[in-house]
């Protein structure tokens, strides 16, 4: 393990590009306390031509430039020797599997990784059969270059870092921690163009609120992601408070008609 709680090192083309997202907010703080380290490594400093060239056109045509294996194998190499052993590397790619909360504990754990910014019509494949342990991808939809999702990875993954975020609670009880929607936000003030936060968030009653708070995130996930349920952490209790809700809104409607 680093001394940091989690250490990144990001592959790209386009270093300042991460330094100016990732050295500042909460990520940026945090590296400043030690607590996560963010390397942006310049690809290009590893190319072998004098012009540091790190394209070429592919091999039976078409359109666009492929990125080289070399200039990316060498980086990845320098950065394995750095490190004294073979971080995690994760190649960010339109064709990878879709990242999302699970898989972003799963990286944490790790404790050192390598994420891979792809650009132009793709990379080398002999680099990613080399190299590269898994692919991943934010969505179905292509981007110009990897260095946005790697930066949306880098950032869900040194948020869970401790101390990161001032409490736990900070991301656990957040959308996708356990399977569910995250429930609505109120603040001041109590009244806001004609409405009103819940009474129940103004009752100081913990208890009666934590309870409202799992009942939201069920309902919610439940109308905008039913899909989510299936992998979620559910208890018998959550599912007679679904049930009941869906009955009460059953009645509301029937009365409404």
């Amino acid at each position: 393990m680093n001394k940091a709680g989690m250490t990144i090192d990001i592959m790209t083309l386009f270093p300042d590009m991460i330094r100016m997202v990732m050295e500042t907010s909460i990520i940026g703080h945090a590296q400043g306390n030690g607590l996560v380290q963010i390397n942006a490594v310049n690809i290009r400093d590893y190319a072998t031509s004098r012009t540091r060239r790190t394209d070429d056109y592919p091999y039976g045509g078409g359109q666009g430039l492929v990125m080289l294996a070399e200039p990316l194998y060498r980086c990845h190499a320098a950065l394995c020797e750095k490190a004294g052993y073979r971080p995690h590397t994760v190649l960010m790619s339109a064709q990878g599997q879709p990242y999302n909360q699970k898989k972003a504990r799963q990286l944490l754990a790790r404790g050192h990784i390598i994420l891979v910014c792809g650009h132009y019509e793709g990379i080398d494949e002999r680099f990613i059969e080399e190299c590269v342990d898994e692919e991943i991808s934010l969505g179905d939809f292509v981007m110009t270059g990897g260095e946005i999702p790697a930066m949306a990875i880098a950032d869900s993954i040194c948020r869970m870092v401790p101390g990161v975020l001032s409490e736990e609670a900070g991301f656990t009880e957040e959308s996708h921690w356990a399977g569910l929607l995250e429930y609505p936000q109120y603040t001041r003030p109590e009244v806001w163009h004609g409405r009103a936060v819940p009474e129940i968030l103004l009752s100081g009653h913990h208890g009666r609120i934590q309870k409202w708070r799992r009942m939201q995130m069920l309902m919610r996930t439940l109308k905008r992601r039913p899909g989510l349920l299936r992998g979620a952490d559910i208890t018998p209790e959550d599912t007679l408070t679904i049930l009941r809700e869906l009955e009460d809104e059953e009645k509301r409607t029937d009365s409404a008609d």
